[in-house]
């Protein structure tokens, strides 16, 4: 399988059991309603700490629905979780809140953060450009994570990344936020980028 080809990757390293495990801090973004609570609990292998609050009428004028009406809940601060990708390497998960009166969060959130997962819904995708920017303006290494969605029209890695007019070379993976080995291949495809993007730029630091 793909993500144990992927997990091996690290293995090479040089890390040894006598090595001090290594924790990361992971971002997970997006627009409101495309998945980022359901992307978190589904990788995490403990209890994932959600803040989600029922939907009110008093939030229906600024809380665009159209394409997610089945949505109740919406997260206030954020969600947590853990994940461990091999022995001695975890990633630490924050869910951000997806509406923009929440967006003071994000910078207490982003200090530290090794990259981020930003997940697309090719229904809605205008809504994940904040994401986009917020990152790229902060360089801030990401991946773009499609959420497929049940009859939602497919569209290729190419064709998002166009639409999205990201930089040369940022990741743009299919993925179910549902299914576990799905999410963990996201994950394992941002730690392999961020690696390589802080490695470019300690090199070009030095150079």
């Amino acid at each position: 399988m793909a993500s144990e080809r992927s997990d091996s990757s690290f293995a090479g390293n040089g890390a040894g059991a006598d090595t001090a495990p290594l924790a990361l801090k992971i971002l997970v973004a997006g627009g409101f309603g495309v998945g980022k609570t359901t992307l978190v609990g589904a990788v995490s292998e403990i209890r994932p700490l959600r803040t989600e609050e029922q939907l009110s009428q008093v939030g229906e004028s600024v809380d665009d629905t159209d394409g997610v009406a089945q949505k109740t809940t919406t997260t206030v601060a954020m969600d947590f979780g853990r994940i461990t990708i091999r022995a001695g390497l975890s990633l630490y998960l924050f869910g951000t809140p997806g509406q923009d009166r929440f967006w003071f969060l994000w910078d207490e959130l982003a200090q530290g953060a090794l990259g981020a997962v930003v997940l697309a819904d090719t229904r809605r995708l205008e809504d994940c450009f904040p994401a986009v920017d917020y990152f790229e303006h902060r360089r801030i290494p990401f991946v773009v994570a499609v959420n497929c969605f049940a009859g939602a029209r497919n569209y290729g890695a190419h064709e998002v990344s166009q639409a999205l007019d990201l930089d040369r070379g940022t990741p743009v993976v299919l993925c179910d936020a549902r299914d576990r080995d799905s999410g963990k291949e996201v994950l394992i495809r941002l730690v392999e980028y961020a690696g390589r993007m802080h490695t470019a730029r300690l090199l070009d630091s030095v150079g």
